[in-house]
């Protein structure tokens, strides 16, 4: 099963993203470098709750 996840930037700390992921393949916490429309560039972001 699927859980939504939100990506949050590194940088400015905010909520940018949402997201789905497979908990059983994937236990640790997800990071992925995307655009941050508040930075005007892109970031790492990372998992919160």
């Amino acid at each position: 099963m699927r859980d939504i996840i939100i990506l949050s930037c590194t940088d400015c700390k905010r909520k940018n993203y949402t997201t789905t992921k497979n908990k059983k393949t994937m236990p640790d916490k997800m990071q992925i470098k995307k655009y941050c429309p508040f930075d005007k560039k892109h970031t790492v972001h990372k998992e919160t709750k």
